[in-house]
């Protein structure tokens, strides 16, 4: 299963969250109590891997718990839409003979009591298509005659099942078919009858024999095959030393004066797991020799213990040390293996009643505490014992929440985290909260929501980048714009016209049009340009959102003309563009064929060096030489290099467009007169534009 989206109502602070959309990668970003962390501990609670009992007092809103506490069985708290498997889909769409689309997407609810509900949000026809039949056979049956007029009323009962309506249920469906069957029909009313019956008939056919929603079969079916959440928190880091008396207490349920932090319990119990020890067998292991007291004739004396006792322990003692050992070790290969920005070693160690773990590294063998290593390695292993054990027991496909994650690492470690999640991703879904500009993934803006308060005091998380509007929760989005390169923010862009474009690639190439035509006297800008990069088609429009959200002014947007940029460019023109319209342009535009990109405003005489730099082991054959002028240059220099064999490095489009723009600054260079004029329409065409940002 692939979680869609999800939607949280009446837990905590949260009463209707909205649905958020989910990807590979979410992140929730926000200020500290918007409710970031209620929403992903509502979502663990789903189907948590470990603990995430639900736990009425707490998980009710305060202002309404009066009222539901005795009614747990008739309240959701949480909703989820997964996306099934093909093998799930077929299996269901069999057991209910209905088409598979129909169940390929499911709904499962959890309720306060614990239960599940399901739903297929796909299980729906058109009520548009059913009122159409109904009313046509009406018109056609008019008449006084008793078959017409039994007709007639079957006809009026099916519209107003229908009317005000988008769709319509199984059961609704079901209960239209069992119309049909009600009535005799006799003289002209008998064509339409038949018409009418078998018309429907087909439009809700795609339901099949069964219900899916209401059989309990495939609810098991569903429930059981219910991907397992595992939320970590940073409460959970663990204490470089462990004393083992209280862990026994603590992992066997039984409480510890001064000690209430349930996430670390929930740490410890995964170490000891994943090492596969015991605290109790740590401490029987480690027992000193027995000394026997002995007290003849009222005076006290100590017998030693015999050979035979000591050789015993020292027995013991060894196992333990094997273990620990062994324990050690496959702990520090499982990190290596999932932890590639350092080489730490591991070491586990028990003295008396304490337990104790010992790091080391490359660049520091000497071994220290881990508590005395920094809170980011803290982090880092505390996670990832958790994330192991619990994963590993949820079998596949377990979803990560992960409640301000990374926090304690420095700004360039939260950057490799960035990168990490995308890693882990290709088999764990992943959500996080933040509220640091390190951890915004300025390569996917589009994953990002944003969580903030309501005017009621209610969360909110919003797709929307402008949603949180005013002084206070403004503040939730900080995160992103500094991510963005834009909180320094309004003495940044105070006097300056940004211009949306999809990539760094664009930014530089753009940049040395600018300073060309600036310095060629071809262009004089009313205001210094910005380009502003979104990393990618897919981050266009929550920047838009940003920038515009400052002022309520919207951006110049440049995009590329093929397929995916003029998608874009579509949907914003029928939505936040909706009335500026020529704030949207394209470089087809500019250059006159479709699939164009901003590559292609520049003359292969401009490019040529710079490529035949980037293909310098091609040696039979120049670029130049079977470049087509009337085609997109990006997908030739790709099949060019696959032609002969050279494998183009990740990111080869941005550095070409840095030496470009390098080249591009020596006075020397000139660029022919029609590239000039298709720049000089370009820029002109923002210059010109009085209201822009």
């Amino acid at each position: 299963m692939i979680l869609k989206r999800f939607k949280v109502t009446n837990f905590r602070s949260v009463m209707n969250s909205g649905w958020i959309d989910c990807d590979n990668v979410i992140s929730l970003v926000g200020i500290n109590e918007s409710g970031k962390s209620n929403i992903i501990l509502a979502l663990w609670k789903l189907n948590p891997a470990r603990e995430g009992e639900i736990d009425l007092l707490h998980d009710i809103p305060v202002q309404v718990y009066s009222s539901w506490r005795d009614k747990p069985e008739q309240i959701i708290f949480i909703a989820a839409e997964f996306e099934l498997d093909d093998g799930l889909t077929s299996q269901i769409a069999e057991k209910c003979n209905c088409d598979p689309s129909i169940v390929s997407h499911v709904v499962i609810s959890r309720y306060y009591d614990g239960n599940y509900g399901i739903s297929f949000p796909n299980l729906t026809v058109s009520s548009t298509d059913i009122g159409r039949i109904a009313e046509i056979a009406k018109e056609k049956a008019a008449g006084d005659d008793e078959g017409s007029i039994m007709l007639n009323g079957i006809c009026d009962a099916i519209i107003e099942l229908t009317v005000d309506k988008t769709s319509l249920t199984k059961s609704e469906c079901d209960t239209i078919a069992k119309l049909l069957g009600t009535g005799t029909h006799k003289g002209k009313a008998i064509s339409e009858y038949s018409k009418l019956k078998s018309d429907i008939s087909q439009a809700i056919s795609v339901f099949g024999d069964a219900n899916p929603s209401s059989s309990k079969e495939i609810h098991e079916l569903i429930i059981a095959e219910l991907p397992k959440f595992v939320y970590y928190s940073n409460y959970g880091n663990l204490d470089a030393q462990i004393y083992l008396p209280h862990v026994v207490k603590l992992l066997d349920g039984e409480k510890v004066p001064g000690f209430d932090n349930q996430a670390k319990v929930r740490t410890l119990r995964v170490l000891f797991d994943f090492v596969n020890l015991k605290p109790q067998e740590m401490l029987d292991l480690g027992q000193d020799p027995a000394k026997h007291f002995i007290a003849p004739y009222g005076v006290e004396t100590v017998k030693q213990p015999t050979a035979e006792e000591i050789a015993e322990v020292a027995k013991r003692k060894e196992e333990r040390t094997i273990l620990l050992q062994s324990a050690s070790a496959k702990l520090t290969c499982e990190f290596k293996n999932w932890w590639k920005q350092g080489n730490y070693t591991f070491r586990l160690q028990a003295d008396g009643d304490f337990f104790k773990v010992w790091v080391s590294d490359d660049k520091r063998p000497n071994e220290i505490e881990l508590e005395r290593r920094s809170a980011g390695l803290q982090w880092f292993l505390s996670f990832f014992l958790v994330f192991l054990v619990e994963s590993g027991e949820a079998h596949k496909d377990a979803i990560l929440l992960l409640d301000e994650a990374g926090l304690t690492l420095h700004p360039m470690a939260q950057k490799d985290l960035v990168a990490f999640f995308e890693n882990l991703s290709n088999t764990n879904q992943i959500i996080h909260t933040t509220h640091s500009p390190f951890l915004v993934d300025t390569s996917n803006i589009d994953r990002v929501k944003v969580v903030y308060a309501d005017k009621d005091g209610q969360t909110v998380a919003s797709s929307d980048l402008r949603a949180a509007d005013d002084n206070v929760n403004a503040k939730s989005i900080y995160a992103v714009h500094a991510a963005l390169g834009l909180s320094v923010s309004d003495i940044l862009l105070q006097g300056c016209q940004p211009v949306i474009v999809e990539g760094p690639s664009d930014q530089y190439y753009l940049n040395a049009i600018k300073l060309y035509l600036v310095k060629t006297q071809k262009f004089t800008p009313n205001m210094e340009l910005v380009f502003v990069p979104t990393g990618g088609i897919k981050g266009v429009r929550g920047v838009v959102s940003i920038l515009s959200g400052k002022n309520d002014v919207l951006p110049f947007v440049i995009l590329d003309s093929d397929k995916s940029g003029r998608e874009t460019k579509q949907q914003l023109k029928s939505n936040l563009y909706s009335g500026s319209k020529e704030l949207l342009l394209d470089v087809g535009e500019f250059v006159g064929f479709e699939n164009s990109e901003v590559e292609d405003l520049f003359p292969i005489e401009l490019l040529s060096k710079q490529i035949d730099r980037l293909l310098r082991d091609v040696e039979d054959e120049n670029f130049k030489d079977v470049y087509d002028a009337s085609k997109p240059i990006v997908p030739q220099i790709e099949a060019f290099a696959q032609k002969n064999s050279i494998a183009l490095e990740k990111g080869w489009k941005v550095t070409l467009a840095k030496s470009v723009k390098q080249q591009m600054s020596n006075p020397k260079v000139t660029a022919p007169d029609a590239s000039v004029e298709k720049w000089a329409k370009l820029f002109n065409k923002i210059n010109q534009h009085k209201d822009s940002l």
